[in-house]
């Protein structure tokens, strides 16, 4: 019974160092980039629609805050600007759960995309730009643009 044992452990061990190592997949490349939405005091938030070129509401004051989606991966430093100044902005992951619907990420959900917010830091009006590139290949680089007034 000892020799069986042997060779059947042996065959296990041998089994285990032959066995490939799990790979996780690529990330997939960036697809789309667009802003969807903005907000200010004096309009709250604006939902903004695929390919609209302003804003529909005169957003004014010293807190205008855009959001920006970007789905796929992107280098970790997008470039973002109002009128050609850069501004800082912050990132979250969001995930897609079998519904379609995008949400926050929780423990063991799928990352398809991020979130930007865009704080525009006092700045009124003008045009704002985002433009970020993919992690891997294509190495494409994706842009969004809106006036906002």
């Amino acid at each position: 019974m000892s020799r069986c044992w042997l060779r059947v452990s042996g065959w296990i061990a041998a089994l285990m160092i032959a066995a490939p190592a799990a790979l996780a997949a690529s990330a997939a490349p960036l697809s789309q980039v667009k802003v969807i939405k903005v907000q200010s005091p004096a309009c709250g938030l604006e939902d903004i629609a695929d390919n609209q070129p302003q804003t529909q509401c005169n957003h004014n004051g010293p807190s205008i805050k855009v959001y920006v989606l970007e789905i796929g991966y992107g280098q970790n430093q997008p470039h973002a600007t109002l009128d050609g100044f850069e501004v800082d902005g912050t990132r979250a992951p969001v995930c897609a759960f079998d519904n379609g619907n995008l949400t926050e990420c929780s423990p063991g959900s799928k990352t398809v995309g991020s979130l930007y917010t865009f704080e525009l830091a006092g700045k009124q009006e003008g045009t704002f730009s985002f433009s970020n590139t993919s992690i891997n290949a294509p190495r494409n680089t994706l842009t969004a643009q809106l006036y906002i007034k």
